[in-house]
């Protein structure tokens, strides 16, 4: 029996970050794709991205312009991306506007000059922006047989001069059914722009892509002063978790919690640390982050209520020396306060902080400064990315500490506002007590999966030092409340009933 040999079809690079593992590796060569959407929804930066990654003067990019901006007015704002490269203009990258010839001689007259540009140039990429323009006038006039047999003759002269070609349009979903154009694509790039309440979201879908499997689904993407940059729906949930022969377990910087906890936080756990304002969380995750870079393990602080500059200043009041990791490099403090943050978008930026520090530890300070630095329809879904970032991350052995602000009833003692304390395998409970008339401070283990903790409740101190932990509070029941009575001030009957609890 002949085996089936395929034939391989290579993949180009877009040059947009996160947009290959989109699409499965890159785009397909020689393929004939769409990009559409409305307008402001960074059509034409995407091509412009991917044509300054991809020609030469070898192989050059031609861009053709049908009744929309001029070249000019377009690469006076084009210019402003850095990945514009005014180096390859007129050589590697040509522009050709075909307005005229679509008024003189409609279809035909567009058709053929395209043909005559093709041939003498013999580009690796074509676009054509925009490219409904070019078919509006025959599709108002219901010449439908006149607009499949145009695209399909461009198609076939752009595939057989090997060419990768996108055509850019102002399409709505609306014509997806009945639009030949999209019939005749190889790849169906689709760009959504929303106002969120007071954020703009952006996300793009890849509707269509023959020949390979792109990721589905919607994907969060932002312009910047670099261009387009997207993020997968699955970024970090691919590629196989990283195991350890033995539990290592990393010291929290406070010798007697790493007692309560075992032996210290075990290395690729998820920790969350909650309590009300001012009781020491951010304090705690500070010493975490400080233990961290004296064992040589470097870290990350992902903050979202202070710059860091003021993240690194209060730590060295409690004589915590921060600064100097950040000079070195073993120490990064991310910050974004966007109010339209996407969870991927945050992930991608730890991602990277990974692969330039190589850290070990990660500090998410708070969580509900995170979730307010979200785009409101973000934080719809918040508990479940959360989830998908705290998996992608440990996965690949980062051991994470979150901080959780906890309102106080003194009645109940509540470990997460998000109900996801089944997302985190270990959580550290702090809270304030009233005993004697004084207001104390008070932390205990709650949970700790694989491992046998502590299970005291036990005082401790904000000192000039840090966190320091005191013994264990036996003279007191109800502690857990906020409101404990000393058991010198209960009667025979009342310490029964309490044993019986």
């Amino acid at each position: 029996m002949n085996e089936h040999k395929r034939v391989k079809i290579n993949q180009l690079r877009t040059g947009v970050p996160g947009l290959d593992e989109v699409l499965g590796g890159g785009l397909p060569e020689f393929s004939f794709n769409i990009i559409a959407g409305a307008p402001g929804c960074g059509k034409t930066t995407l091509a412009h991205q991917f044509i300054f990654a991809n020609a030469t003067p070898e192989r050059p990019a031609l861009y053709f312009t049908v009744l929309g901006e001029p070249a000019l007015k377009m690469l006076r704002y084009q210019q402003q991306f850095t990945f514009f490269d005014a180096t390859k203009l007129n050589n590697a990258v040509r522009f050709v506007n075909l307005s005229q010839d679509l008024v003189e001689r409609g279809l035909e007259g567009v058709l053929a000059e395209i043909s005559k540009q093709v041939e003498a140039a013999n580009p690796s990429i074509v676009v054509v922006d925009s490219f409904r323009t070019v078919l509006r006038s025959e599709m108002l006039e219901g010449k439908n047989m006149a607009v499949q047999t145009f695209v399909q003759q461009l198609a076939l002269l752009l595939t057989s001069w090997e060419a990768t070609t996108f055509l850019i349009g102002e399409y709505s979903e609306l014509e997806l059914r009945d639009n030949p154009v999209f019939t005749v694509a190889d790849g169906l790039f689709w760009l959504f722009q929303q106002v969120d309440r007071n954020s703009v979201v952006r996300k793009m879908q890849i509707m269509k892509l023959r020949g390979q499997a792109s990721v589905p689904g919607l994907h969060t993407f932002r312009i910047t002063e670099a261009g387009l940059q997207a993020f997968s729906r699955t970024l970090g949930l691919v590629g196989a978790r990283k195991t350890f022969s033995t539990v290592k377990r990393l010291s929290m910087g406070i010798p007697a919690l790493d007692e309560m906890m075992g032996g210290g936080v075990p290395e690729g756990d998820s920790l969350l640390i909650a309590g009300s304002s001012g009781t020491g969380k951010s304090l705690m995750a500070t010493q975490f982050l400080a233990a961290g870079i004296r064992a040589g393990e470097p870290g990350i602080a992902a903050v979202f209520e202070e710059r860091p500059n003021e993240y690194t200043a209060r730590a060295s009041e409690f004589g915590l020396d921060l600064q100097t990791a950040l000079s070195e490099g073993s120490l990064e403090v991310i910050y974004l306060r966007p109010l339209d943050l996407s969870v991927d978008e945050m992930m991608q930026e730890i991602l990277d902080a990974v692969k330039r520090t190589g850290a070990k530890r990660l500090v998410i300070d708070s969580l509900a400064g995170f979730e307010m630095a979200l785009a409101p329809s973000f934080r719809t879904d918040f508990r479940e990315s959360l989830y998908r970032m705290i998996f992608a991350l440990t996965a690949i052995g980062i051991t994470i500490l979150s901080t959780l602000e906890m309102p106080e009833t003194f009645t109940e003692l509540s470990f997460s506002s998000y109900s996801i304390s089944f997302l985190t395998d270990d959580i550290i409970r702090m809270r304030y007590v009233e005993i004697d008339g004084e207001l104390c401070q008070i932390m205990m283990v709650v949970k700790m999966r694989r491992t046998a903790h502590s299970r005291e409740i036990r005082k401790y101190e904000i000192t000039t030092e840090g966190v320091v932990i005191g013994e264990r509070l036996k003279n007191y029941v109800d502690l857990i409340t906020g409101i404990p009575q000393p058991l010198s001030a209960l009667s025979s009957e009342d310490l029964l009933l309490n044993r019986k609890a």
